[in-house]
């Protein structure tokens, strides 16, 4: 696959979401995401406000995820986590969704917990982008493509592998799965067990639009 460093760059969320991160911690990758080009840092709410000064009057978004990185926090909660965070200068959200409520059958539930957290987003800024993480290895493929469906019709922006903090991450079949569910138009976003060049352009080459990983330095340096 041909890509330039900077092609590759601007496609990745350069995320930290370990809850010992401390705020030189943020300042760290957000100062990285300047000097790399990433697209966004990708980072928990609690350090928007940091991250939003440390970023003024750069190209670089900020990605906060939402109701994470379980997905069952209480649909208000979201919602409301959502619009602060977007208020707060998060210009996207990546949202969990409810995947108890998805895989006990109750997909009204699913979808309305959904679509509260994106009209929450959007109201509070319209152009903001919400991405919705299915965490994958949950589910069957038959769940993949049903979960997928699920999203869209909520309003989602795009569809994300996984959170990186269950048991597997993004896999190429589950990428050109999504990519077939969604559809063109939908993106779709791969995350979790990303550490290297290869798995990167893998995820790209299978249909991917945006890599979420901590390793974005050390992927885009290994491109010569």
């Amino acid at each position: 696959m041909g890509i330039s460093r900077a092609g590759l760059a601007g496609v990745i969320d350069h995320t930290l979401l370990k809850p010992e991160a401390t705020c030189q911690d943020i300042i760290g990758i957000c100062r990285e995401a300047v000097d790399f080009g990433f697209k966004s840092v990708c980072i928990n709410p609690c350090h928007i406000d940091l991250a939003y000064r440390e970023l003024e009057n750069t190209k670089i978004g900020i990605c906060a995820v939402i109701g994470f990185p379980l997905g069952a926090s209480e649909p208000a909660v979201k919602a409301a986590e959502a619009a602060a965070a977007v208020r707060a200068g998060a210009s996207e959200v990546d949202v969990v969704m409810n995947i108890g409520f998805f895989k006990g059958g109750l997909l009204g539930k699913a979808q309305e917990d959904l679509t509260g957290v994106i009209s929450a987003a959007k109201c509070a800024k319209p152009e903001a982008i919400v991405k919705v993480i299915l965490e994958t290895c949950l589910l069957t493929n038959e769940e993949k493509v049903q979960a997928c469906r699920l999203a869209v019709a909520a309003g989602a922006d795009f569809v994300k592998t996984s959170t990186g903090f269950n048991k597997e991450g993004a896999m190429v079949d589950d990428i050109k799965l999504i990519r077939q569910s969604v559809g063109p138009r939908i993106g779709v976003k791969a995350s979790g067990g990303i550490r290297d060049l290869a798995k990167a352009l893998s995820m790209l080459e299978a249909g991917a639009d945006r890599i979420g990983t901590s390793a974005g330095v050390v992927i885009v340096n290994e491109l010569r």
